[in-house]
């Protein structure tokens, strides 16, 4: 059957034949709705207090598995502790920011709970990040210390010259089970084991003056100018996501929800974690997420639900079927992203039976949750919230005659805002200027406000939408948020490019958009075969894999419009297609080293889906 928009709107009838098996889960929302919005500014909230919850309710339980080692909540607790009290004794306080680069491993949730319990926000530094761009992310938030595991020392050792820190403030953890065997530190740093060794594993005594107005973590988006933005993502937001998503999973003591997915990213140390904790069940980790070992943990750690983004389902889904993949006790998942053209495929071959898709971004104050599990949805808001028409031309909201923006019929497409009030305000970026851009004011009627999520969705009905897809200077590849103008700036710095003009395009059955960068080379300027492999070399130094353009278009003269805005609609429309230009086209085929020229034939096999990107 093919799949349509219009087959996923909501009616009353819908609503109905779901209510039986969501009034099971009623008591435990309801007792998630009671925190998430009984709380103010200057209630003692957060991750902290609802961690010792979750210790005292299932002290003996296993709180994290990890290779072959697994921690019960009071040991994971009495880690955590001495990690806060050390700090507590180089006088950390409430507001200061320790800056944390270390992978999907225990040593990060020790430390994130450590620095909840004692008010300092942790800065969860991108683990692929080096050069200026980690430069920037650490000095962005003055930080009076960094934790960095071995995995990511010699990123940091880069770079140390440029970081604003004291000298014994480099804290590491070496890359093992520093609980058995602490390592020994390499010059220049302190090993973080070995300093918390002698410290109490009792409570700290901070943890209930933690109010829901301090900062937890610094997440780091792609900013417009290039370099990552930090924003800041308080515990009273954390104590929303979890009354509300930790509890719609209805998670138990039984359950074990693995994670693949990166922590320094929301959805995995948000989203899937808090769930964890609403249900004193079990968070089993991965460090980087494997799809041939995916289903091979999730019968080693016994896993009940899993954490997801779109383009971990798609990897999934090509992978040849495996014996593992049934017979497990995988039944939910909740993550973002699952695209509606594999969503009941994805079900019936994996057997899982409810996915809780959402919507959510680090900085915003709208959230959608699958409670009701439909499908193709990122489910229902209780947030305020609103979706207006949007021109893609102008790139600006449509306006009545009397200046007032227009709302969109159900079933049509437009831009999704977030009312700002006093129980869903704004908490913003670190950056003022930036804030006052992304704040609509006077939309419906005088005096009134609201955050531009800079996204598109589908009103479906009852609350419902769908997502539709990303406006503006930032589009997705891997799960990950690129900034075209951090790839410009790179592209544009290879010595025969003069210009650069970077948009995200669409290859059949992937996720997200590709990137792709129209460039105009230097006068008298000819690529090689040489500059092919070199160019792939110089844009890895600088950028993450994901962000690395994976086409490109190479360009007489870049087009632009009357006010020299590069002209990226045109260049979308017409994409990577060799029909719809005589350009050059280039193209970074999967596990290529280098470019090669995009022909014809190539064209028709991505479309035909034969190489996996």
């Amino acid at each position: 059957m093919n799949h349509t928009p219009q087959s996923d709107l909501i009616g009353i009838a819908d609503v109905a034949a779901k209510l039986p098996k969501f009034m099971s889960k009623v008591p435990h929302l309801l007792s998630g709705l009671k925190q998430a919005y009984l709380r103010t500014s200057d209630t003692p909230a957060g991750l902290g207090i609802a961690f010792e919850k979750a210790v005292k309710r299932n002290p003996r339980g296993i709180a994290l598995l990890f290779e072959d080692q697994k921690f019960s909540y009071q040991e994971l607790n009495e880690w955590a502790n001495q990690i806060g009290h050390f700090y507590l004794s180089l006088g950390a306080r409430k507001g200061d920011v320790i800056a944390v680069m270390v992978e999907n491993r225990p040593e990060l949730v020790a430390t994130v709970v450590a620095l909840a319990k004692i008010g300092v926000t942790a800065a969860l530094v991108n683990t692929s990040q080096t050069g200026k761009a980690l430069t920037h992310s650490i000095n962005l938030v003055k930080p009076i210390a960094l934790i960095a595991g071995e995995e990511c020392r010699p990123a940091v050792e880069e770079v140390h010259q440029d970081l604003a820190l004291a000298a014994d403030r480099f804290h590491w953890f070496a890359d093992q089970a520093t609980q058995i065997d602490a390592g020994q530190a390499p010059k220049g740093w302190a090993n973080l084991a070995n300093k918390i060794d002698n410290f109490p594993k009792f409570n700290t005594p901070t943890t209930h003056t933690i109010q829901g107005k301090d900062g937890l973590f610094y997440i780091y988006t792609s900013g417009t100018t290039g370099l990552p933005k930090a924003v800041i993502f308080t515990h009273s937001r954390w104590t929303l996501a979890y009354g509300t998503y930790g509890h719609v999973l209805n998670l138990n003591k039984e359950d074990v929800m693995y994670v693949t997915l990166p922590l320094y990213h929301a959805t995995g140390i948000v989203v899937c974690w808090c769930g964890v904790i609403a249900g004193n069940a079990t968070l089993a980790l991965r460090r980087k997420y494997s799809t041939s070992s995916f289903w091979k943990d999730v019968q080693k750690f016994d896993v009940s639900a899993i954490g997801y983004v779109g383009e971990l389902c798609r990897y999934l889904m090509d992978a040849p079927v495996s014996e593992l993949e049934q017979g497990h006790r995988v039944k939910k998942m909740i993550g973002n992203g699952m695209r509606p053209n594999i969503w009941d495929k994805f079900k019936a071959r994996f057997g899982v039976e409810e996915i809780l898709e959402l919507y959510a971004s680090s900085e915003g104050n709208v959230g959608f949750s699958n409670v009701f599990n439909f499908d193709n949805t990122v489910g229902f808001s209780p947030t305020p919230y609103a979706i207006v028409e949007f021109d893609k031309e102008t790139n600006a909201p449509v306006k009545d005659a009397k200046g007032w923006c227009k709302k969109v019929k159900k079933g049509e497409v437009g831009l999704l805002i977030g009312k700002i009030t006093r129980r869903s305000p704004f908490d913003g970026y670190t950056d003022p200027e930036k804030n006052k851009s992304v704040i609509m004011k006077d939309v419906f009627k005088r005096g009134d406000a609201f955050f531009n999520t800079g996204d598109l969705v589908r009103d479906i009905g009852f609350r419902h939408a769908q997502f539709v897809d990303r406006l503006g200077d930032t589009f997705r590849w891997k799960g990950e948020n690129v900034s075209t103008t951090e790839v410009e700036n790179t592209v544009s710095e290879y010595e025969k490019i003069a210009e650069a003009v970077v948009y995200g395009v669409e290859i059949p059955n992937t996720n997200g958009r590709a990137g792709m960068a129209a460039i105009t080379l230097a006068e008298g300027a000819q690529l090689t075969a040489e500059d092919l492999q070199q160019m792939v070399t110089e844009f890895k130094k600088c950028l993450p894999a994901y962000a690395v353009p994976v086409f490109l278009r190479v360009q007489a003269q870049v087009e632009t419009t009357g006010t020299f805005k590069y002209q990226k609609n045109k260049l979308k429309e017409q994409a990577f297609d060799p029909h719809k230009t005589d350009e050059r086209l280039l193209v970074l085929l999967p596990s290529a080293t280098g470019y090669s020229d995009l022909t014809a034939e190539i064209f028709d096999y991505i479309q035909a889906y034969q190489y996996r990107f």
